[in-house]
């Protein structure tokens, strides 16, 4: 690891470990802690996403945690430009950068390089959303075969968000989402050199460990979280509002649920969100 910009990555499914090692490590090698989590970002989220303490964010340098409001829609490009301002920092201090976290597309990215496709207007986003969830997905797919059929064939016809994602991109850009790929950004890492970890433990363990930490976010104030992030009343489907455990609480202040019942429903949901991630990994 002697090359500039130094890099561990450390990946895994929720709940198995990894911010606990990647703190150890920090403080070993004299590192920084860098979030490679889609809702650690969330700034409204510190306690339903089980984003580091402050105690813990003191003990070693950490960044990209909560530095987003959940009114945003947060990408994975945008979250690779932060990354590279991040790593200028973090090779002229002469640390070593610790990537942590459970979002498959963000490793992927960091070490792959990331489709360059700008920013989507507003208007546009909403447009596509909305009729998703007043028509359904099958007209939007019908249209993306008329527009990009290269790749809509790639696709499943029931896969909503890509589909919606791939109709925005040529509505908004006129161009294919085929098309941008071929144009991507870089990878900001060499995977083949970094020191990579994936962490994990046996499944019974896990979800032993996801049913205590969610206890534990609810006796930390998730509840309240949710109940303020409520008040802001915001478009459900931003990303911030989908968080595991979110739309459940959601449900439960509003008096559709029992705390129980929303409890053992967030509970499931992380517990498949686990396995897609070691599928993933």
């Amino acid at each position: 690891m002697s090359d500039v910009k130094r890099a561990v990555l450390i990946a895994g499914p929720t709940a198995s470990g990894k911010s606990a090692l990647a703190l150890r490590l920090a403080e070993k090698l004299g590192g920084v802690v860098i979030n490679a989590d889609s809702m650690q970002v969330y700034r409204d989220l510190r306690v339903i996403t089980a984003r580091p303490s402050a105690e813990e964010e003191a003990r070693v340098p950490h960044r990209l945690y909560g530095h987003v409001d959940a009114a945003e829609n947060y990408s994975t490009g945008r979250w690779c430009r932060d990354v590279a301002e991040v790593l200028d920092d973090v090779a002229r201090q002469g640390r070593v950068a610790i990537f942590i976290g459970g979002t498959g597309l963000y490793f992927k990215a960091l070490t792959g390089g990331l489709a360059a496709v700008p920013p989507i207007p507003a208007d546009i986003r909403a447009d596509v959303r909305g009729r998703l969830a007043s028509d359904g997905v099958a007209p939007l797919y019908a249209e993306l075969l008329a527009r990009d059929p290269k790749t809509a064939h790639r696709l499943m016809p029931n896969d909503r968000s890509r589909i919606s994602r791939a109709l925005e991109v040529v509505l908004a850009t006129g161009r294919s989402l085929s098309d941008w790929h071929r144009e991507g950004l870089p990878p900001l890492i060499d995977g083949a050199r970094a020191a990579k970890v994936f962490l994990t433990c046996e499944r019974t363990e896990l979800v032993r460990r996801i049913e205590a930490r969610f206890a534990a976010m609810l006796a930390a104030g998730a509840l309240d979280e949710v109940r303020a992030l409520g008040w802001r009343h915001l478009d459900p489907t931003l990303p911030a509002m989908k968080a595991h455990g979110v739309p459940w609480l959601v449900r439960h202040l509003a008096g559709e649920l029992s705390l129980d019942e929303a409890a053992a429903g967030a509970i499931m949901d992380t517990r498949r969100y686990a396995k897609r991630q070691v599928t993933w990994f």
